[in-house]
């Protein structure tokens, strides 16, 4: 049975307190690329209880993507945007979604993130990753950027970190691997960046410059 948003809403505080659930629920965070990276960030902040995602991929769901991706089968053929809508009202009826089925680039990303607060760049490639955290970068210094770099293969998931380039830009993975080096992605590595970019979104949500300490 679908709990009613005060329920929902008493559960987050329950488990928060006032103060904390207050901050996460009001961040407006959005997600650049909805692959491996981007589905398993937009789910788990979904999860954490932020209340508006930006989400934004052109894409459809390919049965490639289901050994790493937040989608199932029978999504195959969707575009990531709605499929991944549709998943994250299933976890967290409540969370007011932006989709955008669209290819972000120089011509509209100042349009389609201007009301984001938090970016999470989640693209497969490098140029395009380039690209973008340079136009945030340039355009948009007073927003929070949250980049990739580095989470493909077998190797030592402890080398994933998280590592502030500047006041308002992080960038996680273990900087070194790259998608075209040998078995390319897989889940769990993947996955262990985008919690890293996920959790950094709440860090920064809690303290406002990012840096948190127990």
């Amino acid at each position: 049975m679908k709990p009613s948003k005060k329920e929902w809403q008493e559960a987050l505080i329950e488990r928060y307190g006032k103060d904390i659930y207050t901050k996460i629920t009001s961040g407006k965070v959005a997600v650049c690329g909805l692959g491996g990276l981007g589905s398993h960030i937009a789910v788990t902040l979904a999860r954490a209880g932020v209340e508006t995602l930006i989400l934004i991929d052109f894409d459809r769901v390919d049965i490639t993507n289901l050994h790493r991706q937040q989608y199932n089968v029978n999504q195959i053929g969707m575009y990531k945007t709605e499929a991944l809508s549709e998943n994250i009202k299933e976890i967290a009826p409540f969370t007011e979604i932006k989709a955008y089925t669209e290819k972000l680039d120089k011509n509209n990303y100042s349009l389609l993130l201007k009301d984001a607060d938090i970016i999470c760049e989640a693209f497969d490639d490098s140029l395009c990753k380039a690209e973008l955290v340079n136009l945030l970068r340039e355009n948009f210094p007073e927003k929070y950027v949250i980049a990739s770099s580095g989470m493909s293969g077998f190797g030592d998931a402890n080398i994933i970190h998280t590592r502030k380039v500047s006041k308002r830009f992080y960038l996680c993975g273990d900087e070194i691997s790259d998608v075209s080096d040998g078995i390319g992605l897989v889940a769990t590595r993947v996955m262990l960046c985008a919690a890293h970019q996920a959790h950094k979104v709440l860090q920064i949500l809690l303290t406002e410059e990012g840096d948190f300490y127990e």
